[in-house]
């Protein structure tokens, strides 16, 4: 059942029925992955994080190295070159993410990303080294200019690579036409530090090379134009001027005119369920718990981050997965 109402009641029955100690949000998501996976005859990998519920530490819910760690234990064990991949991000280092890329494509030659909601910069940039892109009326994905965890007087700040450039650039242009004005201008600027602007440029090259060798080598493969298509693509998404905001979000029909391969994830009624219901089972347990970040497998292994402590979670006997049926609901969405 994919609606957000209908896992509520789900997730209370299968509460009332699973013996002490096993966590009801454990067994109806990877229930609804494990069948996703069965649907497809493709590996199928969760990665999630509470971001969309606000609050908290940016480091909790961003792309890190330490994503490595999570995605090294639950690929262990898969077989086969293909893999479907559920992402909801708000991005993160493009280091880290570059990585990842980089470990994901030794393992699978065919990777299709499934953006429930929203994979946004350098989550963006993890979708665009799929093969193709699945996206529902309702996902979204975002530029990629990149961000920079920041300390400030209000806490730590994830803030755009172009912000900050351009802040600095009218703190310049006032502070050289009005010297009186550096005072206002001082707390501000002694955030940056030595290299951060210089810093700033080379991430936001970064990630539009990465992003365009990416589209090239993968979701463009074998086609005449494969490097322009993919040099524009990049472009257009790290072009600050064109999106206004680092959290504008790029809706299906925007990513299908910027030249991105998008599939519908409406196309199959039962592979939409099983995603839309992992997805929503998923945020009931970011809401429900202090569990900032999953990355599982359709086996049911998982890293999980609460808080600043990991755990690798036990697989769940799969005669407990049997004892909550699937409910799907009738006919096309």
């Amino acid at each position: 059942m994919a609606t957000w109402g209908g896992l509520i009641t789900e997730l209370q029955q299968a509460q009332q029925n699973l013996p002490p100690g096993i966590s009801h949000f454990d067994v109806v998501r990877r229930k609804y992955l494990g069948a996703m996976a069965k649907h497809t005859g493709r590996n199928a990998i969760l990665y999630s994080t509470r971001w969309a519920q606000g609050g908290g530490d940016p480091d909790q819910t961003s792309i890190t190295a330490e994503d490595m760690h999570g995605f090294m234990e639950v690929v262990n064990g898969l077989e086969g070159s293909s893999l479907d991949l559920i992402l909801h991000s708000p991005g993160g280092s493009p280091e880290a993410t570059e990585a990842l890329v980089t470990y994901l494509r030794s393992k699978f030659t065919d990777i299709r990303v499934f953006v429930p909601h929203a994979a946004m910069s350098a989550a963006t940039m993890l979708a665009c080294s799929a093969n193709s892109i699945v996206m529902g009326k309702h996902s979204f994905l975002g530029p990629i200019d990149p961000q920079f965890i920041m300390q400030t007087e209000l806490g730590r700040r994830a803030v755009p690579a172009h912000a900050i450039q351009e802040q600095f650039q009218i703190a310049q242009d006032e502070c050289s036409k009005d010297p009186t004005k550096l005072p206002s201008w001082l707390p501000i600027l002694r955030q940056y530090g030595p290299a951060l602007i210089v810093q700033c440029r080379l991430a936001q090259a970064l990630s539009q090379s990465l992003v365009a060798k990416w589209l090239e080598s993968y979701m463009f493969a074998g086609t005449s134009d494969a490097k322009a298509k993919a040099s524009s693509i990049a472009g257009d998404l790290a072009n600050h001027a064109k999106f206004l905001s680092h959290g504008r979000f790029i809706g299906r029909d925007q990513a299908r005119a910027l030249g991105l391969k998008v599939e519908d994830l409406e196309a199959n009624q039962t592979l939409q369920d099983n995603v839309l219901s992992v997805f929503h089972v998923t945020s009931h347990v970011f809401s429900g718990t202090a569990c900032a970040k999953i990355v599982e497998n359709h086996h049911g292994k998982a890293f999980i981050k609460t808080g600043q402590q990991q755990q690798q979670i036990i697989q769940i006997p799969q005669q407990l997965l049997r004892q909550v049926p699937i409910v799907l609901p009738p006919g096309p969405s």
